[in-house]
C-alpha cells in the first residue's frame, strides 16, 4: 500500500514562498525531482529537503565568519 505523502506544485510554492512558475521550471529543469501524473507533477517531500539543501549559501551548522575569526584571535592572542 502507498504510504507516501505527495506534495502539489502549488504546495510545494507555497512551503517555499516563490509561484508555482518558479517550481515548474525547478522540475523542467531536473533540478527538483518530481513524478509525472497525467497533467500534474507531485513532489516527495525528501526531494524537496534535497532541493533545498544544495541551494543553501552555507550549512546551518556553520559558525559565523566573525565568530569563527574571534576564535582564531583569542587562540592566537593566549599562545
Amino acid at each position: 500500500m502507498l504510504t507516501r505523502r505527495f506534495l502539489t506544485v502549488k504546495e510545494v510554492a507555497d512551503l517555499v514562498q516563490v509561484s508555482e512558475a518558479s517550481v515548474r521550471h525547478w522540475i523542467k529543469l531536473q533540478q527538483l525531482r518530481a513524478i509525472d501524473l497525467g497533467r500534474e507533477w507531485r513532489v516527495i517531500p525528501r526531494d524537496l529537503e534535497a532541493f533545498l539543501a544544495t541551494h543553501e549559501t552555507c550549512r546551518a551548522a556553520s559558525p559565523p565568519v566573525e565568530a569563527a575569526g574571534r576564535s582564531r584571535e583569542k587562540r592566537d592572542a593566549g599562545a
